[in-house]
């Protein structure tokens, strides 16, 4: 049994179809590329398989089971976490806080729970929050608001909120988009750091040599469609893929 399975998933908006009856899978520990041209379904088929949109049809199971129409919430705490292309950081609380959020979301905490005695739980739930915050290395700015941060560390930041919440299966929206050179292979020597530890991945990316250099699988769609689906030398030769990115002669 693959851990994510995604079968003939598709999403219409109106006349638009955004998903195009696209079936694939993720297995256990796997690290997957989803690529493919501007408005080719990406986001859209992650926000499917996190519980975000609605299918119009198909089924996305997780572990075995139906997900398909759960609440994000709950998705998340059957282990399926995810971050996102438009970075949904708190500005205005501390770096602590914005990851356990993370934890609280899918631990079920409340303030009222930890002022009447469910400090075991209050306590399970700081430390998550302080092993997602050592593992991205914000540890040292714990207490320092968001806002304070680089974009850059930002972007560490939303991940550890993922972590947070002890996932088998991570999403990653475009996590390269808006770095430099340097600060995208630093990215890569992480997200391949995750994944040596056991932890399925898939991210959408725009930054090819970054998919092609640590994904051992790589998807591709295309106006909704799924055009490849192998290893990167496969994608990277595949006419129909070349053709999507960069067409060709009449």
């Amino acid at each position: 049994m693959s851990l994510v399975e995604i079968e003939h998933v598709t999403r219409r908006f109106g006349g638009l179809v955004a998903v195009d009856d696209v079936t694939t899978r993720v297995e256990q520990g796997e690290l997957v590329g989803l690529i493919g041209p501007n408005g080719a379904g990406k986001t859209t088929l992650f926000n499917l398989i996190s519980g975000f949109t609605a299918l119009t049809h198909g089924v996305v199971r997780f572990k075995g089971e139906e997900i398909q129409g759960m609440a994000p919430h709950r998705v998340a705490a059957r282990g399926l976490s995810r971050t996102f292309q438009n970075l949904r950081v708190f500005p205005n609380m501390s770096v602590f806080d914005n990851v356990s959020v993370g934890a609280v979301g899918v631990m079920g905490q409340s303030a009222l729970g930890a002022v009447f005695g469910r400090r075991s739980k209050a306590d399970a739930i700081s430390a998550r929050t302080w092993e997602a915050l050592e593992r991205v290395g914000l540890a040292e700015v714990a207490s320092d608001l968001a806002a304070n941060l680089s974009y850059g560390k930002r972007k560490y930041l939303e991940i550890a909120r993922a972590l947070a919440m002890k996932p088998d299966f991570l999403i990653l929206d475009e996590p390269a988009a808006g770095l430099n050179d340097s600060e995208t292979a630093e990215l890569a020597r992480f997200i391949r750091s995750l994944n040596a530890d056991g932890l399925a991945v898939m991210l959408v990316e725009h930054d090819m040599n970054l998919v092609m250099g640590i994904c051992s699988r790589v998807v591709v769609l295309a106006s909704g469609r799924k055009i490849a689906d192998a290893e990167p030398a496969v994608v990277r030769a595949d006419p129909a893929v070349l053709e999507a990115y960069l067409g060709v002669e009449e």
